[in-house]
């Protein structure tokens, strides 16, 4: 079993920033990918950034390239998601998941690849 908890989230003005924390628990392999999604209402849910627990490789959706850093500090257990110069469409609730081994690389996997998820936290940019 892998349990999820995020926090972080808050309101912030649009060029702010916030730091989403995901503390994990559990099965370590079943947590070799780690990742950010974000989901607004009435919308599907979107990958935002991913990163691999081995060699701490990342990736990111194309819009947040270059505003958004994810970060993993193993020995707490604990994934990051460091977001700067937000935009008012960043609004959203933000997830963390899990997911083991697969053929796929970290970063070529779908939302359908990650079965452990947490609850969420809420990020809302004002203009």
């Amino acid at each position: 079993q892998v349990q999820l908890v995020e926090s972080g989230g808050g309101s912030v003005q649009a060029g702010g920033s916030l730091r989403l924390s995901c503390a994990a628990s559990g099965d370590i392999y079943a947590r070799k990918c780690m990742a950010w999604f974000r989901q607004v209402p009435g919308k599907e849910r979107e990958g935002v950034a991913a990163i691999d627990s081995g060699d701490f490789s990342s990736s990111f959706v194309n819009s947040v390239k270059d505003r958004f850093t994810i970060s993993q500090d193993n020995a707490k257990n604990t994934m990051y998601l460091q977001m700067n110069s937000l935009k008012p469409e960043d609004t959203a609730m933000y997830y963390c998941a899990a997911s083991p081994p697969l053929p796929e690389t970290c970063h070529d996997r779908g939302e359908a690849d990650f079965p452990h998820w947490g609850q969420g936290t809420q990020v809302t940019v004002s203009s």
